[in-house]
């Protein structure tokens, strides 16, 4: 929790999930959808340090949608979250092995009134069970994600397995290995698809591995271990990535000086006559006023240097590369996602 705290903070995309939560099972073996999945992975971001707590939390619909298509109902993937049972292994009253079965889930509210016609507006509200709030507060190891990353994924497999190599990448062993049953309870895998190995190797294995090698901020490799000639085990490995080859090997020390200067410059300088993010504080000068003027309306009444600072950070060498509207409209977005992740000042 104090992981996820300065990372909530820091104001950045990235978010911390607890390890207990990415490796919590399904009790009927079928993971949620893709949409639930990226809802909870959501509600984990804007909870922040505060999600072991007995309070509630809120999100606004629109920054559920963002960054993805689609005509999913809000309410379809609250109604999932309800109803899905995830277990974990327990000792009885009588000091016998058990299984406890709980929902992540309490309790929720979704506004449901639009002010414009055919377009869904408002927040939702809600609560972590006693028994998700325990997990999480109990958790020592976590998984760090990234919102960008897991808005991107279009498997839900997919996504499950990329939260257990966040949960492994930074780990001395960066290696998960276990029998195929024990991986497909892993990634909620129901027993009624994919029987045979090679459906499971390309219907779920390449897929995750294409997904999380071009979004993830580590690659995925796997070996399959035979018994004569059936896969009895996989071992997969996560590797982090290295610095892109076009810098290792086309960019001088020099140039990447020059790269830093031009992102962090000391005015509102100018790229083909259209203002680019000023380097210093937001409160003076014509240029400033412009994103100063956004940050006001859309920031919560944060300080709006404190959200420049973030979004200079989030955004890295990337930011000379933003100008005019694009600009603007990024700069828009992050406000109001650095508000909805703090709640009001």
């Amino acid at each position: 929790m104090r992981v996820a705290r300065a990372l909530q903070h820091k104001g950045a995309d990235e978010f911390a999930k607890p390890g207990h939560l990415v490796e919590i099972r399904f009790v009927r073996g079928q993971s949620l959808s893709l949409t639930a999945s990226r809802l909870l992975a959501l509600m984990i971001l804007v909870a922040g340090g505060d999600a072991w707590k007995p309070v509630v939390h809120r999100m606004r619909k629109a920054d559920i949608r963002r960054g993805h298509k689609g005509n999913e109902r809000i309410s379809d993937m609250l109604e999932e979250l309800h109803g899905t049972l995830f277990a974990e292994d327990d000792i009885s009253w009588r000091g016998k092995k058990a299984t406890r079965r709980f929902s992540l889930i309490a309790s929720s509210r979704e506004e449901v009134e639009d002010t414009e016609p055919g377009k869904e507006v408002g927040w939702i509200e809600w609560e972590f069970t006693p028994d998700a709030r325990r997990l999480i507060q109990e958790s020592e190891t976590y998984a760090v994600m990234n919102r960008t990353a897991v808005l991107g994924f279009r498997s839900a497999y997919a996504l499950k397995l990329y939260e257990i190599g966040a949960l492994r990448v930074k780990r001395r062993q960066t290696v998960w290995k276990g029998d195929v049953i024990a991986f497909r309870a892993a990634l909620g895998i129901s027993p009624n698809v994919y029987k045979d190995f090679a459906q499971l190797r390309r219907k779920v294995l390449t897929v995750c591995k294409n997904e999380i090698d071009e979004l993830a901020h580590f690659t995925v490799e796997w070996t399959e271990i035979r018994q004569g000639r059936a896969v009895r085990e996989l071992e997969i490995v996560f590797r982090p990535k290295e610095t892109p080859k076009v810098i290792d090997h086309q960019t001088t020390t020099r140039e990447l000086e020059t790269q830093r200067n031009q992102v962090v410059r000391p005015a509102a300088a100018k790229s083909d006559g259209q203002v680019m993010f000023p380097a210093g504080s937001l409160q003076f000068g014509a240029d400033q006023e412009i994103f100063a003027r956004i940050a006001r309306s859309s920031g919560g009444g944060w300080d709006i240097d404190l959200i420049a600072d973030a979004f200079r950070d989030h955004l890295g060498e990337r930011l000379g590369k933003l100008h005019g509207s694009k600009l603007k409209a990024a700069w828009k977005g992050f406000c109001e996602s650095y508000h909805n992740r703090r709640g009001n000042p």
